[in-house]
């Protein structure tokens, strides 16, 4: 039996007879005499692996022939086999969270860069634009917003793009590829520009799916602002929380911006299709017009936390002179206690002394003996009253 020729030796053979640039390849007519597939099953992009008990594989492979879909492989063997057998064919491969044998297997078939697929093994990788010979190597960071807990939820998606194929590896829930899929599939015309044009649609449903992130951290803010000045005790976390989401969000925006822009000079450097150009550029402004709203809800949350903490700052201030005028009020009735409590303890001290059981006590049988009692008993108390009344104590 003949060894099957492998797919590099095909690319190295066609690179030998001249043809057009590898983003505008002419691609010729699908065979009339091929039957249509069925309809495979719908894009599952947008599923977690782990419902599939942890099982990890291809979401979905499509091979697409002048913009029109032509075969929908199982696994990846099929995909290079029909591959091979469609030369004029573009493959988009959708993966989420692949095993690292998949990623060696795409690389060996594809020719990726090893650098390129270390990247795409890992997440927490930054927004990024990498060219490896004829294959552009993307990574993007995706956002949802999430209503009930009010939070961002960020993904992250690595994208190939080769002279006839995609390949996209997505780590986290977004963003939904499956809308891209049937975006692109209802549009031959902008599908059978190719890869680029695969790209362009991703990258505007990542910059499309920051719009209702934009609006729910809008209301966010709304009602941080109203929290502020309600005086809510819990709104310091939230300022907190939602300045850290928006560290995140400012480092997958603000880099997609020069981005952009370099590939947008790739396109014109290879010369890719005037309208496609057109498109990316309105993408291009979509992201500066985020990437800005995000640079101001950084400023926002910095002077809203700056207000809480000089509203916080007030209101404690306050409850401080409130507690030291209570205290100086309490110490102005306690003075006026312990000073009638001191006029108050002369005479009966003097009483004391003088009801002592004692048989000898000189002043028993002195006959001013009590009117001498009760003056002195009077004398101390009018000098004590003096006494505190000239310290402002009574």
């Amino acid at each position: 039996m003949p060894e099957r020729p492998s797919r590099r030796a095909a690319k190295n053979q066609d690179r030998q007879t001249p043809r057009k640039s590898v983003w505008r390849r002419a691609l010729p007519p699908p065979q009339p005499s091929r039957a249509q597939p069925p309809e495979p099953p719908a894009d599952a992009s947008s599923a977690d692996p782990a419902e599939n008990g942890g099982v990890v594989s291809v979401v979905q492979a499509v091979l697409y022939r002048d913009g029109v879909r032509v075969s929908a492989p199982a696994s990846l063997a099929e995909t290079y086999r029909e591959l091979r057998e469609r030369p004029a064919g573009m493959a988009w491969i959708g993966l989420a969270r692949p095993t690292a044998a998949e990623l060696h297997s795409l690389a060996a078939e594809f020719d990726l860069h090893p650098l390129a697929v270390e990247d795409a093994k890992e997440a927490h990788q930054r927004p990024k634009l990498e060219r490896y010979g004829e294959t552009l190597f993307v990574v993007l960071r995706a956002a949802r917003y999430l209503d009930a807990p009010e939070e961002i939820d960020f993904g992250e998606l690595h994208v190939f793009v080769g002279p006839d194929f995609v390949i996209t590896v997505r780590h986290g829930a977004a963003p939904d590829l499956s809308a891209v899929r049937r975006r692109m599939e209802e549009t031959p015309e902008l599908l059978k520009l190719g890869p680029e044009a695969v790209l362009y649609a991703i990258l505007d449903a990542v910059v499309d799916g920051y719009v209702p992130v934009v609006s729910g951290v809008q209301n966010d803010i709304d009602e941080i602002e109203t929290e502020v000045f309600r005086g809510d005790p819990e709104v310091s976390r939230r300022i907190y929380e939602l300045s850290r989401e928006m560290v995140e969000f400012q480092r997958a925006t603000r880099p997609l911006v020069g981005m952009l822009h370099g590939l947008m000079a790739g396109f014109s450097k290879y010369g890719t299709d005037e309208e496609l150009q057109r498109y990316l550029r309105d993408v291009a402004d979509h992201v500066t017009h985020t990437s800005e709203r995000v640079d101001g809800f950084r400023q926002a949350l910095t002077e809203i936390l700056t207000v809480n903490a000089t509203l916080v700052t007030q209101q404690q201030n306050a409850e401080m002179r409130a507690l030291a005028e209570a205290g100086f009020e309490q110490n102005e009735e306690i003075k006026k206690i312990s000073s009638w409590a001191a006029i108050l303890f002369a005479p009966t001290l003097v009483g004391t002394i003088y009801g002592m059981n004692f048989e000898h006590m000189p002043e028993l049988s002195w006959s001013f003996g009590y009117p001498f009692a009760i003056g002195l008993m009077g004398v101390v108390c009018v000098s004590l009253y003096l006494v505190f009344k000239r310290r402002d104590w009574l």
